[in-house]
């Protein structure tokens, strides 16, 4: 009898912790969800932050912190593939000159990522016009990151560039442009919510 009352015991206590376990996954995949629903690509958002829920945990800071993360990660590596594509043989002048003018910009894309993520993990430690002043500074790093994104994208308007480099270089700049995009707007946000936090203290 004392046996089953145990076994019953540890039953219940497990399926307390699965339970609470559950609620709090659900709770943060939802709050991730929710977010994303302010971006302009919130399929995308959503795609890409849900694996992250458990350790985002419902945190507005940490939240905008991955998604610049995310895109910091997907700009160096679109860097790379640039800066080789630079280094091809058979490339038409103007299409060589399009991806020198994109390194380039990616050249300053990068850091101006790094800057804000570094910048957003100290956030906690700045208060009132201090907190204001660096959130503006991580609002403007990702800002001329995608600006940067979109004149690298542009450089390949010309019609007369047709063919794969173009196609694989704004393929790859789309799809960074619009995590960069997402992360901007989550940025923004943690910025609006923290301006209308401290305006209720």
């Amino acid at each position: 009898m004392v046996k089953l009352e145990i076994y019953l015991l540890v039953l219940l206590i497990s399926h307390h912790y699965t339970t609470s376990n559950a609620a709090n996954d659900t709770a943060a995949t939802n709050y991730v969800s929710a977010s994303c629903r302010t971006t302009r690509y919130a399929a995308l958002c959503v795609r890409c932050l849900q694996r992250y829920a458990s350790s985002i945990q419902g945190n507005d800071q940490m939240l905008a912190k991955v998604a610049i993360s995310i895109s910091l990660n997907n700009a160096r590596s679109t860097t790379a593939y640039v800066s080789k594509l630079a280094e091809s043989s058979g490339l038409k002048p103007s299409v060589y000159q399009a991806v020198k003018d994109c390194v380039n910009n990616m050249n300053s894309c990068v850091p101006s990522l790094n800057q804000s993520v570094q910048e957003l993990g100290k956030m906690a430690q700045f208060r009132g016009q201090n907190f204001e002043w660096h959130m503006s500074n991580v609002e403007t790093w990702v800002s001329s990151a995608l600006t940067n994104q979109n004149t690298c994208t542009r450089g390949f308007s010309d019609g007369s560039m047709d063919g794969h480099v173009k196609d694989a270089v704004i393929r790859r700049m789309d799809y960074l442009s619009q995590l960069t995009s997402n992360a901007l707007a989550l940025v923004n946000r943690f910025a609006l919510k923290h301006k209308a936090g401290t305006h209720m203290l």
